[in-house]
């Protein structure tokens, strides 16, 4: 959570919005269904040394509590209420090395839970609460853990209630929550947008110290700390690559040296309150594209802002790519990477040598946010408060055979974060300068 009054953060998601999803859920399942929804569990490090805690997505969604060792069950229809949550007690041992916890009272008041029990006791309570419903929507599989807490409980029911009504149906949650998860609200399109403005304040803050002579870790250090002093962490680990390092796709070994007429490839975003964003730019070392880079930069420019009109309700997903595809196929023939012409090029495939990856993906709590790509098996139609990343690229590995020696170690990509709106595309993320001539006059000032 940032800080309060923080004028760069956006406000929070209010308790009623998540409420009103867990409501609309339960709608979705029916008054036969129990829904069981755990926190992320803390995990280790190495030794006794544990991650940064992160908590489950959808855990959030439903809840936006913090912390682990809790579980979420939506009971539909139940008289006492329908909302409960099994969370730690306030502890003041634990408190004296871990802080306060929230605690069942505040789970109630402050969470706008209907009801909420020490975790402790979930394997006493939570089974009767379960008997007689006949349906279990979870998501089995993703933590074992909590799957065989979830099978005992179903054992402990069968052999103290005598073979009483017990579910017999377990369904993937994904399935409904997932669904609800793809269309974003005005308060997370808001938490978005601000996402968005700090990885632009990254972005160019490691820019400036992108001289010939640093190391790749120097520059994610800027990035770093730009991210973090404004009270964001980072989205994904970053991609800084140097020259022949950014054809690697997801290049995750930033120790090589920024050398002089090299380009550098950043991808980054930040997150706050758990909420994601997700830029790609590539940039001069030196300071002024070479003819060559200008070239293929100029063409995967090109291709992402026609793919980015293409992020418009009532056309396909798929789409942006498609446009994508044929601008790049289109740009590398032109200049002589490929032969022949575009349609050949897309026809047989060509163009993946140099574009091997797709266009984008969903953004939202997650970076490669949940919701199917394809309904029927053909690609999903957009719709308002959706949000995609667009992200064309061009990569000529080093030891490209049959390229000329002057296009050879020129990778590059230039990724936005876009919303789909009833009208025109929103890019999130163009606050972080694109143009080629741009760049070069910001990097001037060095």
């Amino acid at each position: 959570m940032n800080a309060p009054g923080d004028p760069h953060t956006a406000a929070p998601i209010a308790r009623e919005e998540f409420a009103a999803r867990r409501r609309q859920l339960m709608r979705m399942a029916g008054e036969e269904a129990v829904l069981l929804v755990a926190a992320a569990p803390e995990r280790l490090r190495n030794a006794d040394a544990a991650w940064p805690y992160r908590q489950d997505s959808d855990f959030q969604y439903l809840t936006g509590f913090p912390e682990p060792g809790a579980v979420l069950a939506l009971l539909p229809g139940r008289a006492h209420g329908e909302v409960v949550l099994f969370c730690r007690e306030d502890d003041p041992a634990r408190a004296r090395w871990q802080g306060h916890a929230v605690g069942t009272e505040r789970a109630v008041a402050d969470y706008r839970m209907d009801d909420a029990f020490p975790i402790d006791d979930i394997d006493d309570i939570l089974p009767g609460m379960i008997e007689g419903r006949a349906r279990v929507y979870c998501h089995f599989g993703r933590e074992s853990a909590f799957d065989a807490q979830l099978m005992g409980w179903m054992r402990r029911l069968r052999q103290l209630r005598g073979g009483g009504v017990v579910p017999k149906e377990f369904v993937a949650l994904g399935h409904l929550l997932h669904d609800l998860r793809l269309y974003k609200s005005a308060a997370e399109l808001q938490l978005m947008r601000a996402a968005a403005d700090v990885i632009a304040e990254a972005h160019v803050a490691a820019w400036r110290v992108a001289l010939p002579g640093r190391r790749e870790y120097e520059v994610e250090a800027e990035l770093l700390h730009a991210l973090r002093r404004r009270g964001a962490v980072p989205s994904f680990t970053p991609i800084v690559a140097a020259g022949a390092n950014a054809c690697v796709m997801h290049y995750q070994h930033p120790r090589g040296t920024l050398a002089a007429g090299n380009l550098l490839l950043i991808d980054a975003g930040a997150e706050l309150d758990c909420y994601a964003s997700d830029v790609s730019r590539t940039v001069p070392v030196s300071g002024r594209y070479s003819h060559e880079q200008r070239a293929l930069y100029d063409v995967v420019l090109t291709a992402q802002q026609a793919a980015i009109a293409e992020v418009r309700p009532g056309r396909a997903f798929d789409a942006a790519h498609r446009t994508a595809v044929r601008v790049i196929a289109q740009g590398l023939c032109a200049l002589g990477l490929l032969p022949g012409d575009a349609d050949a090029a897309i026809a047989d495939g060509g163009y993946q040598r140099f574009f091997p990856g797709k266009t984008g993906h969903w953004l939202g709590l997650d970076v490669h946010d949940v919701g199917d790509y394809r309904i029927d098996g053909a690609s999903r139609v957009l719709e308002p408060g959706m949000v995609v990343t667009v992200e064309p690229g061009i990569y000529v590995p080093p030891d490209e055979p049959g390229v000329d020696a002057r296009w050879r170690g020129i990778g590059i990509r230039i990724e936005d974060d876009v919303a789909v709106t009833r009208g025109a595309p929103e890019v999130l993320s163009a606050a972080v300068p694109k143009d080629a001539a741009e760049i070069e006059v910001l990097l001037a000032k060095r």
